[in-house]
């Protein structure tokens, strides 16, 4: 009888035993964790907009010979810098020779014609209104003559503006015409940048800026940075200069021209790369990327409130660093939001602050 009871005090002990573990280990885990938060303050911040450009010389000119013939020499080389003026090639004309020859033969046919009938005139033989006639033939051969030769000049294909040499296209003994194209000179001193946005980025882009008028916001936008192909930041800032005032039926896009500074010849007209406006928020909320969380397309977050946490859809435009997110709608400052490990939590749950 006393083993009996010995053996029931212990069934009690141990279930006491075993209830407290139980309720302590319910409290440690029903106790909140701690999370890395933080306080929206306002600050200054450069955001960014990126668009694809193409660019093209201040004039891209092509070079065309106005006479037929044959290169007879190449001046020049492509990628070379030339003056206004400058020799690029030469052209070998048979055609033209032969028109000079033809127009000396017939201006000096004219002119012995003219010798030969004023004497006739003079003495009534033949008319004054004779004479006239064998006068204005001469005048026209020559003037067909000067023509003629003063094709002669355009054998010499010179560069109509100070820029760099392009493709040549065709090369020595080549046979040529007015309608082909030699080369290109590409006037680059200064460059543009061609780059395009669709109607809703162009009212949305048009907002930003003070003006009414579309020349006043041009005004107002910053200067503008390009991007070359391989990555870097081009050395010299630009600006836009003209946005246009129609939109492409095909694409639905509006163009904008940017022009930038290339005075030691570093953007090659027809590369591309990307053109960067800039927009300055002064007191704008940010946060970092890791803090959101994506649900249904939208972007969440979670604010504090008390103690506890709960989900707050919000609206966000990336950082130049691609690290952060510049708040546009959703949040304020003063809300404290988590900023670390929220993929742990859920909406309503409580929390400690680290």
């Amino acid at each position: 009888m006393k083993n009996n009871h010995f053996f029931i005090g212990g069934l009690i002990l141990l279930f006491l035993f075993t209830s407290c573990s139980k309720n302590a280990k319910q409290n440690r885990l029903q106790e909140p964790k701690s999370y890395k938060t933080e306080v929206l303050e306002p600050q200054k911040i450069e955001l960014q907009s990126v668009f694809p450009a193409v660019l093209k010389g201040q004039e891209d000119i092509e070079i065309k010979p106005r006479i037929d013939g044959f290169i007879e020499a190449v001046y020049v080389d492509e990628g070379a810098k030339v003056k206004k003026g400058q020799s690029l090639f030469k052209i070998n004309s048979p055609s033209s020779v032969k028109a000079i020859e033809e127009a000396k033969a017939s201006y000096n046919t004219a002119k012995l014609n003219v010798e030969r009938m004023r004497p006739l005139a003079e003495k009534n033989i033949i008319s004054k209104v004779q004479l006239e006639a064998y006068q204005n033939s001469l005048d026209a051969a020559k003037a067909t003559l000067e023509q003629a030769q003063s094709t002669l000049g355009w054998t010499n294909v010179t560069s109509p503006v100070d820029g760099v040499v392009g493709t040549i296209s065709y090369r020595l003994g080549s046979l040529v015409n007015s309608s082909s194209v030699l080369t290109t000179v590409s006037s680059t001193a200064k460059i543009f940048a061609y780059f395009s946005m669709n109607e809703k980025e162009l009212y949305n882009f048009m907002d930003k800026w003070e003006g009414q008028t579309k020349v006043e916001k041009i005004k107002n936008i910053p200067d503008v940075k390009f991007l070359l192909s391989n990555g870097t930041e081009y050395n010299e800032t630009g600006r836009i200069a003209t946005i246009s005032g129609v939109v492409d039926q095909t694409t639905g896009s509006v163009n904008f021209r940017a022009s930038f500074p290339n005075s030691k010849g570093l953007l090659l007209s027809g590369s591309s790369g990307k053109v960067i406006i800039p927009q300055y928020i002064e007191k704008a909320l940010v946060i970092p990327q890791k803090a959101t969380f994506s649900q249904q397309d939208k972007t969440m977050i979670y604010k504090v409130e008390g103690d506890s946490v709960v989900q707050k859809i919000i609206e966000v435009k990336s950082t130049p660093d691609g690290k952060s997110y510049v708040i546009t709608n959703g949040l304020s400052a003063g809300d404290r939001v988590v900023t670390d490990d929220i993929i742990n939590l859920s909406n309503g749950e409580k929390i400690k602050l680290q």
